[in-house]
């Protein structure tokens, strides 16, 4: 009997060892590995696979203010190292040797799964695979390999499947799978062509796909149309991806980059409908609904609508569940209000979308950027430049063509600021020094008084909130039998009278306790230091001592302050375009004595601006002065003799072909030449560009051949023509080194 026993458990095992052979082709064996395969190391496989998905989405940040990519994982070039392992052909691994190097990653460890179900389960008996989970098992070792970013080892697993398993359950998701990598490898054409010919050949069983494997297929067909910038084709199979949306991620995903490009081709309608259909959309992820309601704002196209998406906005802003949201809410309530004119509404919400607790940085950027333009629409170019250099603080994107441009405004505001800085201080200045002894007195004295008045109130505010937090901080601190006030505290008034020892030193209970000579005898020396130091700024002889008496240091003053208002008036009329302002200033540096070389220029451009605007009455009058007092500069012949304009446009190329011609002439010492060239072409140039280059280009000319004077000259007119130019101001540098 126990002989039997011995045999029955001998044949058991035989059997079972039997059974595990991957050469034997039977179907024990064929089930035992198929199972093992699906149920444990696939399995598993699929498992880590699905967690690395779940950390892309979850760790992948969208562009809002972009159009979305359609796939949401950005490849930025960084490999990471994954182990490599034996097989056959197709599969591309390395040595047996793997226990020394483990998978770390969720992709790295769907990679190492599916290669032990390869290596360990996989049955090629007679050129024929009989394990059913093999071509999983490639499929998964392909897409683990495609989201490493390792896509051509990606391609050789999906090609070892189409080639060796044609009639595989697996099979049409390989080829889908297989064409998204190659548009990842710029292989557009060749994916649009295999996708195209398994989602559209008729009389073959491909025609009647699952609408699982269609949505897929039309989603890469569309990947592949925007990355060859055939955004029509791409909208063509969006649309068919989005019929049935039995993928809510990637369903929504792609009705949301549907409706952007909708949106960026201004048909609005088309666009709302698709994004109602998103906030419709029960299954859709609640990322893609807030955002679609966001983007129906930016489509309202007329103020009745505007006002239900104002309705429906403030709504979202009140719903707890959209706090994350709240600063792109606010953002877009104000920027309906500011479409509606209803500026300072706008500026309210704006404000209210920065003090959102909120890390999107690009948000701000842009919340800083509404408000900087909106600042610099009314002139207040200090403001305007405040809310751009936060831009640039804090923005990521610095080589983007927005940033770069906000660059550029916030570099030309920097020296109006400048100027505008200058001309305030020393107005302020040269006003004080013009008062009489005592008035100067009685102006520093209410000055003081308004300082002490601040200094006091802050200190009081300090100290009520100090008593405040301990009278409720705890209640050991205070008598129960007392009220809350100050005074019931002991510790509020011991950290009073500190407080107070501390900013006054000691004083007597008496009239005029603030003043300096109030101070008692018996203070530290420390403390006679601090009050020393705090009622310095309280000492009236300090401030006396600053203002100016040398006549040479006010005329200084004034000559720098009409120099500035000057260059605030090139600013305005050059670079702002803002004639009432330029105005302003020159007219003021005119009513201003200036110095004799500054009156021809603030008659010049004074004369330009009034002639731009039609008022022919002030530009007659600046005029006169230019051809009375200046008959022989270029600027009276000018007005007397207005160039001729050239039937004739010349075009950008032309010009900048012909500019390089006369510079080979001043290179080739051919001066002359140079100036009668320059002279002949300027009145068919006068709305270029490069303009300044040209008559900067004949000053050079008139320099190597004429008088000091004459270049010189020359020179100056290019200052007052062009002053904010780098010619302008080359020629500027120039001229100061020729007065040495």
């Amino acid at each position: 009997m126990k002989f039997a026993k011995k045999i029955v458990l001998f044949l058991s095992v035989f059997a079972v060892i039997y059974s595990c052979s991957t050469k034997k082709d039977t179907v024990l064996s064929r089930n035992w590995h198929s199972l093992n395969t699906k149920y444990n190391v696939l399995f598993n496989g699929k498992e880590a696979f699905k967690k690395g998905i779940s950390d892309i989405n979850e760790g992948y940040k969208d562009d809002w203010f972009q159009q979305l990519p359609i796939e949401p994982i950005k490849f930025e070039g960084e490999k990471v190292e994954i182990p490599t392992f034996n097989s056959a052909m197709g599969a591309g691994f390395g040595n047996d040797n793997n226990e020394a190097k483990k998978a770390t990653t969720p992709f790295g460890i769907a990679e190492e799964k599916a290669v032990k179900a390869i290596q360990k389960h996989g049955m090629n008996i007679n050129g024929i695979e009989r394990n059913s989970q093999i071509d999983d098992s490639y499929l998964l070792l392909g897409k683990a390999r495609y989201y490493d970013e390792r896509f051509i080892p990606a391609i050789e697993a999906f090609n070892y499947v189409i080639t060796n398993y044609p009639f595989a359950s697996l099979i049409n998701e390989t080829k889908i799978w297989r064409a998204k990598t190659n548009i990842r490898l710029d292989n557009e054409e060749f994916a649009i062509e295999s996708l195209k010919l398994l989602l559209q050949v008729k009389d073959t069983l491909e025609i009647d796909l699952p609408e699982e494997i269609k949505e897929q297929g039309y989603t890469a067909l569309a990947m592949a149309y925007i990355k060859t910038d055939s955004l029509q084709k791409a909208k063509k199979y969006l649309v068919k991806a989005t019929e049935t949306l039995n993928d809510k991620n990637q369903g929504a995903r792609n009705l949301f980059v549907l409706g952007q490009i909708l949106s960026s081709e201004n048909k609005k309608d088309s666009a709302s409908v698709v994004f109602n259909k998103i906030i419709n959309f029960k299954k859709a992820p609640y990322k893609y609904k807030i955002h679609a309601n966001i983007e129906l704002a930016k489509n309202t196209t007329n103020d009745s609508a505007s006002v239900a998406i104002l309705e429906k906005m403030q709504k979202l802003i009140k719903d707890r569940d959209n706090r994350k949201y709240l600063d792109e809410l606010y953002y877009q309530v104000g920027y309906l209000h500011e479409k509606n004119d209803s500026i300072h509404l706008a500026v309210d919400y704006y404000n209210k979308s920065l003090r959102a607790q909120s890390d999107n940085v690009k948000q701000q950027t842009f919340t800083f950027e509404r408000l900087g333009n909106i600042n610099f629409k009314n002139s207040e170019y200090q403001l305007a430049s405040a809310y751009y250099d936060s831009i640039l603080n804090i923005a990521t994107d610095t080589l983007s063509l927005r940033i770069r441009r906000i660059k550029r405004k916030h570099k030309n505001l920097a020296s109006l600021i400048n100027f505008e800085n200058i001309v305030t201080e020393n107005d302020s200045i040269i006003k004080i020094a013009s008062l009489s002894k005592t008035d100067q007195e009685i102006y520093f004295q209410k000055y003081i008084d308004n300082l002490k008045k601040a200094d006091e109130e802050a200190a009081q505010l300090k100290l009520n909130q100090a008593a405040f937090g301990d009278t409720f901080g705890g209640s050991s601190l205070q008598s129960n039998k007392k009220g809350k006030w100050y005074f019931y505290n002991p510790q509020s008034l011991s950290f009073g009278n500190t407080e107070f020892k501390r900013i006054w030193g000691s004083r007597k209970l008496e009239d005029n306790w603030r003043w300096s000579s109030k101070i008692s005898t018996n203070n530290t020396d420390k403390d006679s230091v601090q009050v020393a130091q705090k009622n310095l700024r309280y000492d009236l002889a300090s401030y006396l001592e600053t203002v100016p008496t040398n006549k040479g240091v006010i005329d200084t003053l004034k000559l720098n302050r009409n120099q500035a208002l000057y260059e605030l008036g090139l600013i305005y009329k050059e670079q702002f375009k803002n004639p009432k302002i330029a105005i302003q200033r020159l007219e003021r540096v005119a009513s201003l004595n200036p110095k004799k070389d500054l009156i021809l220029p603030i008659n010049w451009h004074l004369y330009q601006i009034y002639t731009d605007l039609g008022d022919t009455l002030k530009a007659t009058k600046h005029k006169n002065v230019i051809l009375t007092k200046y008959p022989k500069t270029v600027f009276a012949k000018t007005i007397l003799s207005p160039n001729k304009k050239i039937n004739k446009e010349i075009s950008v190329n032309e010009i900048e072909n012909k500019y390089k011609e006369l510079y080979y002439f001043y290179k080739e010492d051919k001066f002359h030449e140079t100036v009668k060239e320059v002279v002949d072409i300027l009145p068919s140039i006068q709305n270029s560009k490069i303009i300044a280059k040209f008559e900067l280009l004949r000053a050079y000319a008139l320099g190597k051949y004429t008088d000091k004077k004459t270049y010189k000259f020359a020179l100056e007119a290019i200052v007052i023509k062009y002053g904010n130019t780098e010619e302008g101001k080359r020629a500027k540098e120039i001229i100061e080194q020729l007065s040495k």
